[in-house]
């Protein structure tokens, strides 16, 4: 799994604007359904990235299920292009693979449109996004 990001630096905020990925995931049996799920995974470690933080409070999550998540926003999400690397062989799952590199390859392209390298999560405490 391979992502890059693409933002644009708008006054102090930045938008989000594509992601590329290519996911080397043995045999695709419905290539729609692997988009989709791919996609939505992007969408899911977005807003991880951007918005989601768990606090400890008396020992214990302070958040105490997902309604306590900020989710990336209708408005927000990129074009997210999706290409499958057929190795051939048995078919494997496309899960949460997409999920771990939306972080860093968000975190990498702000860098590249920044200067800033930020490296702590959640990424909306030093940097505002539209």
């Amino acid at each position: 799994m391979a992502q890059v990001i693409e933002v644009t630096q708008t006054g102090e905020a930045i938008r989000i604007d594509r992601v590329f990925l290519a996911a080397d995931v043995g045999l695709v049996v419905d290539p729609v359904n692997f988009e989709n799920q791919v996609q939505g995974g992007v969408i899911w470690g977005l807003g991880h990235a951007i918005n989601c933080e768990i606090t400890i409070q008396d020992g214990r999550a302070g958040q105490s299920n997902y309604h306590a998540i900020e989710v990336v926003r209708f408005y927000q999400p990129p074009e997210i292009i999706v290409r499958a690397i057929e190795g051939g062989g048995k078919i494997r799952g496309i899960g949460e693979p997409p999920v771990p590199p939306a972080a860093p390859a968000l975190a990498n392209a702000i860098f590249a449109a920044t200067g800033r390298r930020i490296r702590e999560m959640p990424l909306n405490r030093h940097i505002d996004f539209i």
